[in-house]
């Protein structure tokens, strides 16, 4: 079994996550990211660095084949902004609703692909993880379905940075929202919310 400084689950390509990687450089770090050219990007900077480990699943709270939607890489630069390639989702309208004045996606840009799903569970028995420092989560709306299906009494947490404005539904927050924090509580964490978009979770161990 080993311990992980920093797992992420939702790694994008990387490039707002140099600062915490280089935090962690010398623990295990596991970046899970199912985007084909993200994952290309992450492949290319950090394949030779033996402690970073890099996975293509969807992390979902069953183990299944399923539909991944993501932005067209071809469509990026068309759309205009540098998150488009940051919004895969197991709900293709979760793309859709996205769209605004200023981005106007459509049906057309977006990829359908097949993606094998692994539950929290198998992820961390593929890896062998036995504890984690800090999981961070942005999965586009797929937090709940994380959060809910992790057992804490499994793996030791420590601290759990996630994204919450699309708990709900893409910018919803609701009573799904309010299951995890509650569980979270119960699991004797604090709560500080971050940002409008982020809460951070730390393990209370007194």
């Amino acid at each position: 079994m080993k311990d992980f400084g920093l797992v992420v689950i939702g790694a994008h390509f990387g490039v707002w996550l140099e600062e915490q990687i280089s935090n962690y450089i010398d623990q295990n770090i596991l970046l899970v990211e199912p985007v084909p050219y993200n994952v290309k990007i992450l492949e290319n900077k950090y394949s030779s660095k033996e402690n970073i480990y890099i996975n293509k699943n969807v992390i979902f709270s069953k183990n299944k084949t399923e539909n991944f939607y993501y932005v067209n890489e071809n469509s990026i630069h068309k759309l205009g902004k540098h998150w488009a390639s940051g919004i895969g989702s197991f709900d293709k309208n979760h793309l859709l609703n996205h769209r605004s004045k200023r981005f106007k996606i459509e049906d057309v840009d977006i990829v359908e692909q097949k993606i094998e799903f692994i539950t929290f569970d198998e992820l961390i028995k593929k890896y062998a993880i036995r504890s984690i420092d800090k999981l961070q989560i942005d999965i586009e709306g797929a937090e709940y379905e994380v959060l809910a299906s992790i057992d804490f009494a499994k793996i030791k947490i420590n601290k759990i940075l996630f994204e919450s404005k699309h708990f709900d539904g893409t910018f919803k927050e609701g009573k799904k929202l309010k299951e995890i924090k509650e569980k979270l509580l119960k699991e004797n964490y604090k709560l500080t919310l971050v940002d409008k978009e982020n809460i951070l979770a730390e393990k209370n161990y007194l």
